[in-house]
């Protein structure tokens, strides 16, 4: 089923979309990778303010390419959010509510997820070019010095994603093997 939703997301729309879902996001979203996710974890452990509000935000797994003349940012796909495993339960408990990469997630991940009413979408990997064309700006937030890895505002206009994890923990990577079989 298509959905679209606005970003920052409510609880009501993350409790909404099921594993499957295909969804449509417009809004404010922010980009943060393995170095950013470290960082914030120290800073977490220092007792330190985070560089962004975690509360119905929503972190895409993504480091971009440089810009072309004339476009807010480059190839923007997703990066594999296992790698991000580590750090998502904490900001899940500080209220993060939706993911965005590709691959699928760990257990504690899940459990989080469900814990929290949150979501993880994944995007389409290779489709970096075609996913910029949904991010009307960027600009970075904090850690620039980690360059690609720094943390951005993007603005994004019907972004298109799929949920994979859904706020009661059906997984669609799950169910598509039990319906279509493994290979």
């Amino acid at each position: 089923m298509d959905k679209y939703i606005k970003a920052p997301i409510t609880d009501e729309d993350a409790k909404s979309l099921r594993a499957g879902d295909y969804v449509y996001i417009t809004g404010t979203i922010y980009t943060a990778r393995d170095a950013a996710h470290l960082r914030m974890y120290e800073a977490l452990d220092r007792q330190e303010q985070l560089p962004i509000e975690m509360a119905h935000n929503i972190i895409y797994y993504m480091g971009p390419s440089p810009a072309r003349e004339g476009r807010p940012i480059g190839s923007a796909g997703p990066t594999t959010a296992s790698r991000m495993d580590k750090y998502a339960p904490r900001l899940l408990d500080l209220g993060l509510k939706g993911m965005i990469g590709k691959g699928k997630r760990s257990e504690a991940v899940k459990e989080a997820i469900v814990r929290n009413g949150a979501v993880y979408f994944a995007a389409v990997g290779g489709a970096g070019a075609l996913l910029s064309k949904s991010i009307t700006a960027s600009e970075v937030v904090a850690y620039d010095d980690l360059g690609t890895e720094a943390i951005r505002k993007l603005e994004v206009e019907n972004f298109p994603v799929i949920v994979v994890i859904d706020s009661e923990g059906n997984n669609l990577y799950e169910t598509a093997i039990k319906e279509f079989g493994e290979e």
